[in-house]
């Protein structure tokens, strides 16, 4: 049997870029030639993507579609189509087109090289503001300071997964997702694979300045308990100031009998103390919100729709990635 080749899309709002996306995706796919099959997963659009996607599908049985019941995130997004996709080798690549689909057939030589993940190394970030590439830069560097797992600098999704680090990809059931924080602790044999990042083709940017910073610290907090070490060592830090402090004011009031300094520094040292303590059990906080959400069971997605797939399996709390189907058939959703 020959080898199948996935190819997993996720969309948000894409119309705009989906025509010209899918023409340079089936044009690559093609020159490969290599049996291919491409999901596209509908992350609960509000333009015309599901109505292009389910077009695309009724045209070409090899390109199956997922539409999620509402947005779930990019991250969610993806893992769907890894639960759903049968390939050999399954590669991520997003329809914005800043990631060249070309560079595929070469993430294709690492695979038949031995790798079990071949990642796009950015060298060059095309279209993108200097504060993007600082803090970008910066993201990187800090979360490989403080994750256990080391994660490779200027990556992105983009990449190529062998059949066994998909199914151990899809054996992990955490709901708060950093799909290259999870890639990298699958392990295996990965190598880099250099390419030089587009201008998005068309369309808007899906990850403005809020969102960034929101997936900046799940990653960290995903993939690091140095937060929580923060916490603690605060904590001490506080201890040891108040332990000094103390004993400066018992010798000023039994030995100097100076008096005891005046209210600003009683009042500095309770905003000290109030804001510290409210950092530390905000960050606590976030842990506990995590384990609150994993204690819950539900399903990391819906799915409305399929086109071009067998049913879709049932929620069920044990299962790797838990996914789940809602009514809505084979069609594009309502």
């Amino acid at each position: 049997m020959d080898q199948l080749l996935s190819v997993v899309v996720p969309c948000f709002n894409e119309a705009p870029v989906l025509p010209a996306t899918h023409e340079r995706l089936t044009a690559v796919l093609a020159a490969i030639g290599m049996p291919w099959e491409i999901l596209y997963v509908d992350d609960g659009s509000h333009d015309r993507t599901a109505e292009l996607l389910m077009a695309l599908a009724a045209g070409d049985e090899r390109v199956k579609v997922i539409s999620l019941s509402r947005n779930f995130g990019h991250q969610l997004a993806v893992t769907a189509g890894l639960n759903h996709a049968a390939g050999s080798a399954v590669v991520l690549i997003d329809a914005d087109l800043q990631d060249p689909p070309e560079v595929i057939a070469t993430m294709l030589d690492r695979w038949r090289e031995g790798y079990d993940v071949a990642y796009g190394l950015r060298t060059q970030r095309a279209g993108e503001s200097q504060f993007k590439r600082w803090t970008a830069r910066l993201f990187y560097r800090l979360i490989n300071r403080l994750s256990d797992v080391p994660i490779p600098l200027d990556v992105g999704d983009f990449r190529l997964l062998s059949r066994r680090a998909v199914d151990a990809f899809n054996a992990m059931p955490e709901c708060d997702r950093f799909i290259r924080g999870m890639v990298a602790w699958v392990g295996f044999r990965q190598v880099a694979v250099p390419y030089a990042r587009d201008r998005r083709h068309a369309g808007e940017s899906k990850y403005p300045l809020r969102r960034m910073l929101r997936f900046a610290w799940d990653g960290i907090v995903s993939f690091s308990d140095a937060p929580a070490r923060f916490a603690t060592t605060v904590g001490f830090v506080v201890l040891a100031i108040a332990v000094v402090v103390a004993t400066q004011v018992f010798i000023a009031y039994f030995f100097a009998r100076d008096p005891v300094p005046g209210w600003t520094s009683t009042f500095l040292a309770i905003l000290f103390l109030g804001g510290m303590q409210s950092l530390c059990i905000g960050i606590l906080g976030e842990y506990i919100a995590r384990i609150y959400r994993e204690v819950k069971r539900r399903p990391l997605y819906l799915v409305a729709a399929t086109a071009n797939l067998p049913e879709a399996p049932q929620g069920d709390a044990d299962a790797g990635a838990r996914p789940c189907r809602v009514a809505g058939g084979d069609a594009r959703p309502s």
